[in-house]
């Protein structure tokens, strides 16, 4: 019997209108419990926009969105409690410390005062904030800041997690322990609908991705697949003798179809490849001229590469 797939998200033709200009154009939504959805796309594309009709912010012009199985429009109240969202900026308070922001927040959605306090250390323990617990978060840095705005977000665990552009402005240290963070919060069970416009960010945390442009989704997959279907790959070849580079060159370009890429080096050839098969026709041919090779490796192209192909076609 097949496994029926629970989604947490579920939108069909959503379309948001300012005045004439349609930020959100017909997109389609299915993002599956407990994982990560990556919605990429540069500034402008519509990624907010949908964040925010999804989380109940702003209304929803045409089409249809449900959260685990409410509707949007008509069932807010049943989707607030179990949804949470963190925008670009920090919305800490930074003259408290970052206990003293915790425990705030905790109290506002109810916690006793003792209660309070015992789920502010929680968080700090879990966000590695322990030790700057009395600090004030204007002297945070910006990963610590960011680590303490999403930990605010989950006093309440929520079953979604809408984190737009999370990383936005942080650096290289700062993302990655923020990426850490997405990754426990997906371990213990909390779906993410992460929007970005870092092409390595989404190809390290999402499980799918939807490529957004113009108010368009325009690609969705997962980052393999969506790296297949731009099928041009880069075949590296590394020979063990340069005098051989002639013949491999005329060789690989007879059975690829394409020129090579210029290299520095005479024992290094690159050539891109848009079918594996002919790559293989390419290894066979060479070991029947007996030419010895040090390395025949064929890689997919990056999710850098396959973003500006699809950005270009529109």
């Amino acid at each position: 019997m097949a496994q029926t797939i629970e989604y947490a998200v579920e939108a069909k033709g959503l379309i948001k209108k300012f005045d004439a200009f349609y930020a959100v154009d017909e997109i389609d939504l299915k993002i599956e419990k407990g994982t990560v959805y990556g919605f990429l796309g540069p500034n402008g594309a519509g990624k907010t926009t949908t964040v925010r009709m999804l989380s109940t912010l702003l209304k929803i012009d045409e089409g249809t969105a449900s959260i685990f199985g409410h509707d949007v429009t008509g069932e807010s109240k049943k989707i607030r409690p179990r949804i949470a969202m963190t925008g670009q900026y920090a919305s800490i308070d930074e003259d408290l410390t970052g206990m003293e922001n915790l425990v705030m927040v905790s109290r506002l959605v109810g916690f006793s005062r003792k209660d309070a306090r015992k789920r502010a250390s929680e968080l700090l323990k879990a966000f590695g904030l322990s030790d700057a617990a009395g600090k004030q978060s204007k002297d945070y840095s910006g990963g610590m800041r960011r680590r303490l705005d999403i930990a605010a977000s989950i006093v309440v665990t929520p079953d979604l997690l809408f984190l737009d552009e999370p990383t936005t402005g942080l650096d290289p240290r700062s993302r990655n322990q923020v990426w850490d963070v997405i990754r426990t919060l997906t371990k213990a069970g909390t779906t993410v609908l992460l929007t970005t416009q870092y092409l390595d960010e989404a190809d390290q945390l999402a499980d799918r991705i939807a490529v957004i442009n113009k108010g368009k989704i325009i690609a969705e997959g997962t980052s393999t697949e969506l790296k297949a279907s731009v099928g041009t790959g880069m075949l590296h070849v590394t020979l063990k003798n340069e005098y051989d580079y002639d013949r491999s060159r005329v060789i690989l370009e007879d059975s690829i179809g394409s020129v090579l890429q210029e290299s520095t080096k005479k024992s290094q050839l690159l050539v891109k490849v848009t079918d594996p098969a002919v790559a293989a026709k390419a290894l066979n041919e060479l070991t029947a001229a007996e030419i010895e090779l040090i390395t025949f490796s064929l890689s997919q192209p990056s999710l850098d590469e396959v973003f500006l192909a699809l950005t270009d076609e529109e």
